[in-house]
């Protein structure tokens, strides 16, 4: 990957859907531990609805939201999970503790990383992760 900038949207503070800016920022770092992603499509869930109301009293601002995501590993730091893996990722603090997937790239711990294979389109396959998570746990519950 040659790219130093992506485009994210930021949520600058709580408030409205105002306080959303598409910014350039730096593509983020590798690190042990975590994966770079290239964001092909990201899930909307009221979490991101209501961190950005500020009713996270964890997230700080500026933060990029994202509570899920689906793409392509750019960089791997997981032998399980080679650049160039189709992947989903969803909750972990995505969006929260750290950035999430509302950008063209999202550094993710490995654990977080869910290796698919699919014909769906990227827009549809975002759509699944939360949604599939909701059922199994309710299944389970």
């Amino acid at each position: 990957m040659t790219r130093t900038t992506m485009r994210a949207a930021v949520c600058v503070r709580a408030g409205g859907p105002e306080v959303l800016e598409v910014r350039e920022l730096p593509v983020p770092a590798v690190r042990e531990g975590w994966s770079l992603v290239r964001v092909k499509a990201a899930g909307l869930n009221r979490s991101e609805l209501r961190t950005r109301q500020g009713h996270s009293p964890n997230v700080t601002f500026p933060r990029v939201l994202g509570i899920e995501c689906v793409g392509i590993v750019a960089a791997s730091t997981d032998p399980e999970v080679p650049e160039g893996t189709t992947v989903a990722a969803v909750m972990g603090e995505m969006g929260r503790e750290f950035d999430g997937g509302y950008a063209e790239y999202a550094l993710l711990p490995n654990s977080l990383l869910m290796p698919i294979t699919t014909t769906l389109p990227w827009d549809v396959l975002a759509a699944l992760p939360e949604t599939y998570l909701t059922a199994q746990g309710a299944l389970e519950a």
